[in-house]
C-alpha cells in the first residue's frame, strides 16, 4: 500500500483541483451581478460550474487509474465520435453567430473542446508507431495530417477560427516532439497558417474584423470595438498589488462583459491584484512544467507525446487568453484553463489531468520497481530520434 501511494503525483493532483476551486469562487464573484440581472440566483453560474467540476472530478479519478495505453486501442472509436459530433453541431441553431454547441439531455457541450484532447491522443498514437521512419514526410508525417485537416476544417465551418488556431498549435507541438524534420515542420506551419488566413478571410465580417482593430487600437473606437479591452485595462490597472478585495470589482457591475468567461483574469487582477494573478500563473506554470517533466521521464513514446500535447494544450490556451485580455492578441473568446466558466472546457481539462497523472504513475512505478514484471505498467523503449523535452 505504501508503494502504491508513492506512485501518485500529488503536485499534478492538487494543482488542478486548487486552480479549479479558485476559479469557482471567482466565477461566483464575477457573475453574481449578471445572474441577478438575468433573473437568476446570484450563484447561478457558480452552481453550474460546480456541477461540471463534480462530474469532471469523477472522470479525473477514473483516468488516474485507467491505463493510458488502452486509449490506443480505442482510437478509431474516439476519432469517429469526434467527427460525428462536429458534423451534427453544424445543424444546430447558431448561438452568438456560431454553431459550436450541442444540446444533450439538458447539458450543453462544445465538441471542439473535446477535439483538443482527442487529436492529441490520435497524433500521439499514430506518430509513436511511425518512429522508425518518421523522417519520411509522405509515409509518416502526411497521412495523420489528413485527419487533422478534416477535424480543423469542420471546426472552421462553425465558424470557430480561434479554437481551430489553438488546436493547430497544439498539433504542431506534438508533431515537432515526435521528431519530424525541421523543413517538414516549417512546411506544415506555413501551410496551416495560410489555410487559417484564407478561411478567416472568407468568413470575416465587420464584427470579426473589429476584434483586430479593437485589440491594437482600442481607443480609436472606445465605445464599440475597443470597449471590452479598455474595460479590461481599467480592471487590471485598478487592482494594484493586493486588489480591491474579493467581491469588490467595479468592472463586473455591467461594464466588463463576459467577466466570468474569457475575461475572468481581469476580475482576478481587480479584486486580488498582482498577488492573485501571480497565484493563478504559478499554478498554471506548475501544471505545464510538471507535465513536460513527466514527458521527459516517460520511456514510452505514446505516453511522452501524450503528456507533451496535454501540457501544450494548457499552456497555449492560457497564453492566448492572457494575450487577449492584455491587448497582445485579438479577442477570440478562449477561456482561461480551469478558471473561466465553461463546462466542456473544464470537463476536458479534468480528463486530461487524470490521463497526465496516470502517465506519471507509470513513470514513478517504473522508477520504484524497475524490474517488476507487471504488464499494466510495462512501457516500450523510446526511440532515439524522438526529441526529448529539456527541463532545466
Amino acid at each position: 500500500m505504501k508503494q502504491r501511494w508513492k506512485t501518485f503525483d500529488f503536485i499534478l493532483i492538487f494543482a488542478p483541483i486548487m486552480l479549479t476551486l479558485f476559479g469557482i469562487v471567482m466565477i461566483y464573484s464575477a457573475s453574481m451581478v449578471i445572474s441577478v440581472k438575468d433573473g437568476n440566483p446570484p450563484n447561478f453560474f457558480m452552481m453550474k460550474q460546480l456541477q461540471w467540476f463534480i462530474i469532471g472530478l469523477v472522470l479525473f479519478i477514473f483516468c488516474i487509474f485507467f491505463n493510458y495505453r488502452h486509449y490506443q486501442k480505442l482510437m478509431k472509436f474516439i476519432v469517429g465520435i469526434l467527427i460525428i459530433m462536429l458534423i451534427v453541431v453544424l445543424f444546430e441553431d447558431p448561438i452568438k453567430g456560431a454553431k459550436s454547441w450541442l444540446f444533450i439531455g439538458g447539458f450543453t457541450i462544445q465538441p471542439a473542446e473535446f477535439v483538443k484532447l482527442g487529436l492529441i491522443m490520435y497524433l500521439a498514437s499514430v506518430y509513436s508507431k511511425k518512429q522508425h521512419y518518421i523522417s519520411s514526410f509522405g509515409t509518416a508525417v502526411l497521412p495523420p495530417l489528413v485527419m487533422t485537416g478534416i477535424l480543423l476544417g469542420l471546426i472552421t465551418l462553425q465558424p470557430d477560427i480561434g479554437t481551430a488556431a489553438i488546436i493547430f498549435l497544439i498539433a504542431c507541438s506534438v508533431i515537432f516532439s515526435a521528431g519530424i524534420k525541421f523543413r517538414h515542420l516549417s512546411l506544415l506551419i506555413a501551410t496551416g497558417i495560410g489555410v487559417i488566413i484564407l478561411a478567416s478571410a472568407n468568413m470575416l465580417d465587420d464584427e470579426r474584423l473589429s476584434r483586430f482593430s479593437g485589440a491594437y487600437q482600442p481607443f480609436l473606437d472606445a465605445e464599440d470595438s475597443g470597449y471590452q479591452l479598455i474595460q479590461s485595462y481599467l480592471a487590471i490597472g485598478t487592482g494594484g498589488l493586493d486588489g480591491l478585495g474579493l467581491g469588490n470589482s467595479i468592472q463586473k457591475l455591467g461594464y466588463l462583459t463576459e467577466a466570468h468567461n474569457d475575461f475572468i483574469m481581469a476580475v482576478v487582477a481587480e479584486e486580488l491584484g498582482f498577488i492573485g494573478v501571480a497565484l493563478v500563473l504559478s499554478l498554471l506554470a506548475i501544471i505545464v512544467l510538471r507535465g513536460l517533466y513527466i514527458a521527459k521521464k516517460c520511456q514510452d513514446t505514446f505516453g511522452s507525446l501524450l503528456a507533451i500535447g496535454i501540457s501544450s494544450m494548457v499552456g497555449v490556451q492560457a497564453f492566448i487568453n492572457l494575450g487577449a485580455i492584455s491587448g497582445l492578441l485579438p479577442i477570440t473568446g478562449v477561456t482561461l484553463p480551469f478558471v473561466s466558466y465553461g463546462g466542456s472546457s473544464l470537463l476536458v481539462l479534468m480528463i486530461s489531468m487524470g490521463i497526465l497523472n496516470n502517465i506519471a504513475r507509470h513513470v514513478k512505478k517504473n522508477n520504484l520497481e524497475p524490474n517488476l514484471d507487471n504488464r499494466s505498467f510495462q512501457t516500450d523503449e523510446k526511440p532515439t530520434n524522438m526529441r526529448r523535452v529539456q527541463i532545466r
